[in-house]
């Protein structure tokens, strides 16, 4: 009797998570779908890779905008630059899109945007670019991170670093990879993301944000170690991590997870000039 419940037990269990996957892939397709024709509708009159560019850059910039006082007079000036291009009817459709975008992250941390971009076969046509599937990047990060409640027990938070960082998807991987560990990944874990494509740039900084991942996102080449523009997320700037990070400079540092080992000591760089500048622009004697 003991061996036969066992078994049903287990049966229920499996049965239970495979509903549950299966609900969750339902509600991927459905918002992929959505976002995915309300692009096309605005696509009529223009080449969608410039819609969905577009759209990411605009979302990037006003959430930019509702925290980031010391950026908001250029970045205001972008936002309303881009916008001229388009019809009212257009324009009422791009805060539908990242209303879906926001459900979307709510029923689990995902790389949607990446999943997006490829669904729309952007990939092929706008610069080559190919997003590593969310379901990798989550394996892979339940590996980094598997010691990842013993690091932040014995110094506060963790910092990682991802060089070349695409939409963010394996950011969220690694955040969804601490959370299931009973961390707060939103008090827990710092991250420093750079990438050299603008568009990757603002795709990781909207997913970052809406996800509220203390986050630095630089639009820089990590090996030619020259950075363009720094992009802090409301989870950033909220948290307080300029603080947290200038305190642990002076004291032990925190552990430092490069998502690419090799990248460590210059996203440290990265992330000390990113600080620095922000700090010379709101005219704070952070150091």
């Amino acid at each position: 009797m003991t061996t036969t419940h066992q078994i049903n037990t287990t049966t229920g269990s499996e049965s239970s998570n495979a509903r549950a996957r299966g609900k969750k892939a339902q509600i991927v397709r459905s918002h992929e779908d959505t976002m995915g024709k309300l692009l096309q509708e605005n696509a009529r009159r223009h080449r969608l890779h410039k819609v969905f560019s577009d759209f990411c850059e605009m979302s990037a910039l006003a959430l930019s905008n509702a925290v980031d006082l010391a950026q908001r007079e250029a970045r205001e000036a972008r936002y309303m630059k881009i916008i001229a291009d388009y019809e009212r009817d257009e324009i009422e459709r791009f805060p539908q899109i990242l209303g879906v975008l926001v459900h979307w992250l709510e029923s689990g941390l995902d790389d949607c945007l990446g999943k997006l971009f490829m669904g729309l076969d952007l990939g092929d046509s706008y610069k080559g670019q190919f997003f590593t599937p969310f379901e990798v990047s989550r394996l892979m990060a339940g590996i980094t991170f598997a010691e990842a409640r013993n690091v932040i027990e014995r110094e506060g938070f963790v910092t990682v670093g991802e060089p070349a960082c695409g939409a963010g998807g394996m950011v969220l991987a690694a955040a969804d990879a601490i959370q299931a560990q009973g961390i707060n990944y939103q008090q827990a874990m710092h991250v420093t993301a750079v990438d050299v494509d603008l568009t990757a740039v603002h795709m990781a900084y909207v997913q970052l944000s809406l996800a509220h991942i203390p986050a630095i996102v630089v639009h820089g080449n990590s090996l030619a170690m020259t950075e363009w523009s720094h992009w802090f997320t409301p989870a950033h700037i909220v948290g307080g991590w300029d603080f947290r990070l200038r305190r642990h400079r002076g004291t032990a540092k925190p552990a430092q997870v490069p998502l690419t080992p090799a990248a460590a000591p210059e996203l440290e760089r990265v992330r000390a000039v990113a600080l620095v500048q922000r700090a010379e622009r709101l005219q704070l004697d952070l150091f």
